[in-house]
C-alpha cells in the first residue's frame, strides 16, 4: 500500500469522526442520550486508533460520554471517563495553544462536579482550586474562565458547609461577570441563582429569595417560560418561599418544575427526586402525612438507584422521612432513619453543617 493511499484513508477517516461526532451532538441536543452515547463511543474508538489513546480529541470525546453518562445519573462511570479526560489534558496544560488550555478546565471542571455531586468535597475543591489557578495564570484574573472556576468553587462550598468562603467565590465571580457582560445579563442568572441556593442552605430563606427572583427573571428573558434552566431556577425560588412558610405559592411552584423536569428528565433524575422530596416536606408542615411519605419514599427510591448507600443525599431524605415519623408518633422507624443517617453526615460534613446538627437534634429528641 503507498504512502498516499494511507493517507486517504486516515482523511477520509477524520472526515468520517467528525460526522459521526456532529451526529452525537445532535442526538444529544434532541434529547436522544442512548444513541449519543454509541456515537460518541464510536467516535472515541477511531480518534484512539488513529490519533493515539492519549491525544487531546480523545480527552474532549471523553469529556462529551462523561457528560451524557452523568445526565442519566450514573456518576460512577462519568467520573471514570472525567477523570481519564483530566490525566490526558494535563500533558497539554503547558501548551501555548488555548484550545488545549480550555480542554484542561473542562476536563478539571467536568471531574469537580461529578466528585462534587457525589460528596467528595475536599477531592472536588482541591481539583477545582487547580482549575482557578491555572485560569488565573492563562486567561487573567477578570476573564470568564476565572469566572467560573470561582462560581463552581462556591457550589462546592454551599454544599460542604464554607458558606463564606463559597460567598467570596460566588461575590467574586459575579462582579467579573457584570464587568464583561453588564449588569443584568443572562450570563449573571447562575449566579444569582447559587447565592439564593447559598442563602437557603444557610436557613436564610427571605434574604435569598429577591436572588432567586432575579434568576429566574433573567433566565425568562433568554429562553422563556418551559425551558429546564427556567424550571431550576423556579425550584430554587420555591425552596426559598417553602422556608418562609410560604406553602400555597411554593406548592404551585413545585408542581410546574416537576411537569417540567418529568417531561425533560424523565421520571428518575436527580432534579425530580429534589423537587419530590421538596413537595413532601410542605405536605408534611401542613399535616398531610399520607400524602408527604408518599413523596419522600419516591424521592428515597429515586436517589437509592443513582447514589451510593454512604450519599449525603440518601442521608437526608432519610433524616426527613425519619422527622415526619417523629410527627406521626411512628418513633422506632424514626430512630432507625436516623441511625442510618447520622454516620454518612458524620463523615461527610463540617460539624455545624445544619444538616448534621438538625440529624443529631433529631436524634436526641426521641
Amino acid at each position: 500500500m503507498s504512502a498516499a493511499f494511507n493517507l486517504a484513508i486516515v482523511e477520509d477517516q477524520t472526515e468520517r469522526t467528525v460526522q459521526l461526532h456532529q451526529d452525537a451532538v445532535k442526538a444529544y441536543q434532541e434529547g436522544r442520550a442512548a444513541e449519543a452515547e454509541t456515537l460518541l463511543r464510536s467516535v472515541l474508538e477511531l480518534f484512539e486508533t488513529h490519533d493515539g489513546a492519549d491525544s487531546p480529541d480523545v480527552a474532549a470525546v471523553l469529556c462529551d460520554l462523561g457528560t451524557v453518562i452523568e445526565d442519566r445519573c450514573d456518576y460512577a462511570k462519568a467520573q471514570r471517563h472525567f477523570e481519564r479526560a483530566a490525566a490526558i489534558a494535563s500533558h497539554w496544560q503547558n501548551e501555548p495553544d488555548e484550545d488545549l488550555q480550555r480542554l484542561c478546565l473542562r476536563a478539571w471542571s467536568d471531574l469537580g462536579r461529578v466528585q462534587r455531586i457525589q460528596n467528595r468535597y475536599h477531592h472536588a475543591r482541591q481539583i477545582s482550586q487547580r482549575a482557578l489557578l491555572f485560569a488565573e495564570e492563562k486567561f487573567g484574573a477578570d476573564s470568564i474562565e476565572v469566572a467560573d472556576a470561582l462560581n463552581n468553587l462556591g457550589i462546592i462550598g454551599k454544599f460542604a458547609g464554607w458558606f463564606d468562603e463559597a460567598r467570596q467565590q460566588y461575590d467574586r465571580s459575579l462582579a467579573i461577570v457584570e464587568k464583561l457582560y453588564g449588569v443584568d445579563s443572562t450570563q449573571g442568572a447562575s449566579l444569582y441563582h447559587n447565592l439564593g441556593g447559598l442563602e437557603h442552605a444557610r436557613g436564610r430563606f427571605a434574604e435569598g429569595e429577591p436572588f432567586a427572583r432575579k434568576s429566574v427573571e433573567l433566565r425568562k428573558r433568554r429562553w422563556g417560560e418551559d425551558h429546564p434552566a427556567v424550571a431550576s431556577d423556579l425550584a430554587a425560588l420555591a425552596a426559598l418561599l417553602d422556608g418562609q412558610g410560604k406553602y400555597a405559592e411554593a406548592e404551585q411552584v413545585y408542581i410546574r418544575v416537576l411537569d417540567i423536569f418529568t417531561r425533560v428528565l424523565g421520571p428518575e433524575h436527580y432534579e425530580i427526586s429534589v423537587n419530590l422530596n421538596n413537595l413532601a416536606a410542605i405536605y408534611q408542615e401542613q399535616e398531610r402525612y399520607a400524602e408527604s411519605e408518599h413523596f419522600y419514599r419516591r424521592a428515597l427510591a429515586i436517589k437509592e438507584k443513582i447514589f451510593d448507600a454512604d450519599s449525603v443525599e440518601i442521608a437526608l431524605t432519610k433524616n426527613n422521612l425519619a422527622v415526619l415519623y417523629q410527627a406521626m408518633g411512628r418513633n422506632d422507624e424514626a430512630t432507625d432513619l436516623l441511625l442510618r443517617a447520622l454516620p454518612i453526615f458524620e463523615a461527610t460534613l463540617s460539624n455545624d453543617h445544619p444538616h448534621l446538627v438538625a440529624c443529631r437534634e433529631n436524634l436526641g429528641a426521641q
